[in-house]
């Protein structure tokens, strides 16, 4: 497993300036048996003295890992990380066998592709507005989740209903609701992280909605990925 360290450095008040590095290492979030990923974190310094954060990411295929570091003298270093295990999304449904669903349980995973590209699309336009580096991360991963979720769709026969639709564009009911949202959190970072609570929390009751009665161990293989992953940028954006 590879550990990626970056550390920032802030200025010390009243032109003294205080060295050293205090790297603590917090374990990832793990989600996903057999699944492995390496990811950057990214340290912030606040307050004097020198901020460090490092971390490592033992999440699922294309997961995320959370880190903390703490920092010397008033710093401290909050990060999150997110990874890549070299696999594409149809790899990442190798060996895991597919079951059966329902009309019901067919629907609700065309919905998930919906619900991820809503995600991405939102985070997207929330990192461009903000300036804040966690959108511009978390829609990374988003997009990857969409991708794993559009192998299932592929692996069912399921029509996708983000084919061929542009960022910000949706089939289904989404598309008054990304408007709504982009509203919102475009007011203020404050706003856009609350936006992007907000999504994650609902995302988590439709993934725990949705996996009932399901049994296909590819769709709940996935829908585990989903559900960690949604835990992870949940406390990014409350950091």
């Amino acid at each position: 497993m590879r550990r990626n360290v970056l550390v920032t450095t802030a200025a010390a008040a009243g032109g003294a300036v205080l060295t050293g590095i205090l790297a603590l290492v917090v374990p990832a979030f793990a989600a996903g048996p057999g699944n492995s990923a390496s990811g950057t974190y990214c340290g912030t310094g606040t307050g004097t003295g020198t901020g460090t954060g490092t971390g490592t990411d033992s999440g699922p295929d294309r997961g995320m890992g959370y880190g903390t570091g703490a920092g010397m003298g008033r710093g401290a270093g909050t990060g999150t990380g997110y990874g890549m295990a070299g696999r594409t999304a149809a790899d990442s449904l190798a060996g895991l066998a597919q079951g059966s669903l329902t009309t019901d349980q067919r629907t609700a995973l065309a919905g998930m592709a919906e619900e991820e590209k809503l995600a991405h699309d939102l985070y997207t336009t929330l990192a461009a507005s903000t300036k804040d580096v966690r959108f511009t991360r978390i829609a990374t991963a988003e997009a990857r989740h969409l991708d794993q979720v559009r192998a299932l769709l592929t692996r069912y026969g399921i029509a996708d209903p983000t084919a061929g639709q542009a960022d910000g564009a949706f089939a289904g009911s989404s598309a008054q609701q990304y408007r709504d949202l982009v509203g919102r959190g475009s007011a203020s970072l404050a706003a856009a992280l609350a936006v992007g609570r907000d999504v994650e929390n609902a995302d988590l009751a439709d993934l725990a909605k949705a996996r009932t009665g399901v049994t296909a161990a590819d769709v709940l293989a996935v829908y585990d990925r989903l559900t960690a992953g949604s835990q992870m940028h949940l406390r990014a954006f409350s950091g």
